[in-house]
Parts: C-alpha cells; structure tokens; sequence
C-alpha cells in the first residue's frame, strides 16, 4: 500500500487506474455490457479488472457468483480478470470489501477497473464513492416521467445509459 500511495503522489492523480461503477436493476444487461467494453478496452491495450457482485440468500447465506459465466469470453481473456463476490447481507450493492480489491487490482496493474453492483433500487449507490465514473445502465420503459425525476440513484450517476432491445420493445424499433 505504501508503494502505491508514492506512485499516486509522484504522478499526480488520485489512483493508478480509471474505476467504474455500473449499477442498474437487475435484468438491465450489465453483464453483457460489462463483457462488450472490456473485450473493446482488452483489444485496446488495457488491462480490464471487474469486480462482480451478486446478491446474497438472507436465508442461507449462499450466493450463485453467475456473472463469471456471463461474461464467459472476458473471463478467459489472459488481459481482464472477472471476481464475482458475494453481498454477504452487506446493503448499497458492493461488498464489504469492494474498496479493497478495487486497490489490490491497481496494484497488480490493471489500469480499468469496473464494479458491477448487484441489482440495485434508487437508493443502494455506495460504488458512485469509490470510482471516478458512476454509470447507471437502465432498461427502456423503466419507469414513468416521476420515476425519472426522483432522487437517489439517478442523481448521482455520471452517465445513464438505455440498454436492451428485447422483448416487445426490440420488436417495436426493429
């Protein structure tokens, strides 16, 4: 940790990598999306670490880590690194430990790290403190005018981006 806070100070800048946080409601794509841009930043010369985190059972506690197999490419990619996580009970849709491994992937060198929260709601955004860009990825036809104006979730994102063309939708602008 002390090299990398003297590596931070000598070049100037608040960490070694550019961090973001995609958040969203669960069946946005964010894996899917997640598996797109790191395949796009690995074949650019980056060296793309996702830290995944899926909900845990409040009943058992288990967690089934499935984002590792939807991004099945990027997690056989020798320049990305995929680590699902579980919530743990751990509320705001990161783990107790995401800040950690956030600088534990700086420090093995990889210079784009994305943490994908769990499926989220309007008020569960604590990854927008931890990285430089909060994205918030959003189906089409979420929500009406007053769920668009609400605060919480929204407010704080940095880019929104509409994501998925299935269902009656896709079918609709097809």
């Amino acid at each position: 940790m002390r090299h990398t806070k003297r590596i931070y100070a000598e070049i100037g800048q608040k960490s070694l990598a550019f961090r973001i946080g995609l958040s969203g409601p669960p069946g946005a794509g964010k894996s899917t999306f997640i598996e797109a841009l790191g395949k796009h930043l690995t074949r650019n010369g980056h060296r793309v670490a996702v830290l995944a985190v899926d909900p845990s059972s409040s009943t058992t506690g288990g967690s089934l880590l499935g984002d590792k197999t939807r991004m099945s490419e990027l997690s056989r990619d020798p320049d990305a690194y995929v680590r699902p996580s579980p919530t743990s009970g751990q509320l705001g849709g990161v783990t107790r430990s995401t800040n950690e491994a956030i600088v534990l992937c700086e420090c093995a060198g990889y210079d784009v790290i994305i943490v994908e929260t769990v499926g989220v709601g309007q008020s569960e955004y604590a990854v927008a403190n931890m990285v430089d860009m909060f994205v918030l990825l959003i189906p089409p036809a979420g929500g009406d005018e007053l769920q668009a104006v609400k605060r919480g979730i929204v407010e704080l994102s940095d880019l929104i981006l509409v994501n998925k063309s299935d269902g009656e939708i896709g079918r609709a602008h097809v």
